[in-house]
């Protein structure tokens, strides 16, 4: 794997992301994109995953195998470590530079759109407490991303992505819409369980008395 240093922590995220696709080798590593990312790596890497989920998101098992690298982030910003952690055969992993430029270029607007916005600000919400915290329930996203639900997956890889570019920028209003949009999810799925919940007992007492009337014609 080629040792790449980009020293990319005073470059705005997204510039760091096209000098990465600009580079001539066909292969893109997932050491280089550690190195490139430097002491952003938590959070740039949160947001790296989780925009790469929430496009795979259609395809079935795909987040899956994507889901795997993001989770072992999530958890390591549960357990405080100082540095980023990745086994080495992960960093040898790959994918073909091209279809990092495409992954690219369909998110390179919003992404400029919400660096242009963002800058440090309500500094407790990204304190190590709240990382912590933030470490939590994006491990609880993951692990719904990684299951094997058709377009289920595309909010919860959004948030995670969201709460890595909070953290990244150190910017607490993002981390604020992050929790609101986690918030809000939970809302709605516990209003659709609740829905369905309902529709399936009615339809289950419906068929029980329709069982019951055919009984009472033969009886």
């Amino acid at each position: 794997m080629p040792d790449y240093d980009f020293q990319s922590d005073h470059r705005p995220f997204s510039r760091v992301l096209d000098d990465i696709g600009a580079k001539d080798d066909p292969k893109l590593y997932l050491g280089e994109l550690v190195n490139a990312f430097g002491e952003r790596g938590f959070g740039a890497l949160m947001v790296f995953f989780g925009l790469i989920n929430a496009i795979a998101s259609p395809i079935p098992g795909s987040t899956t195998i994507l889901g795997a690298p993001m989770l072992l982030i999530c958890l390591q910003l549960v357990i405080r470590r100082d540095q980023l952690w990745m086994p080495r055969w992960a960093l040898k992993s790959s994918l073909p530079r091209e279809n990092y430029r495409a992954t690219i270029g369909k998110v390179r607007r919003p992404l400029q759109f919400v660096e242009r916005l963002s800058k440090p600000r309500l500094d407790f919400m990204s304190s190590e407490i709240a990382e912590v915290v933030i470490g939590v329930i994006t491990t609880l996203l993951t692990l719904i991303v990684m299951l094997p639900i058709f377009g289920g997956n595309l909010f919860p890889s959004l948030f995670v992505a969201l709460f890595g570019f909070g953290l990244m920028q150190r910017d607490g209003v993002l981390i604020g819409v992050a929790w609101l949009g986690v918030a809000g999810f939970c809302i709605f799925v516990w209003a659709a369980w609740e829905l369905i919940s309902r529709l399936f007992l009615a339809s289950a007492g419906w068929f029980v008395s329709l069982g019951d009337g055919v009984q009472g014609l033969f009886s």
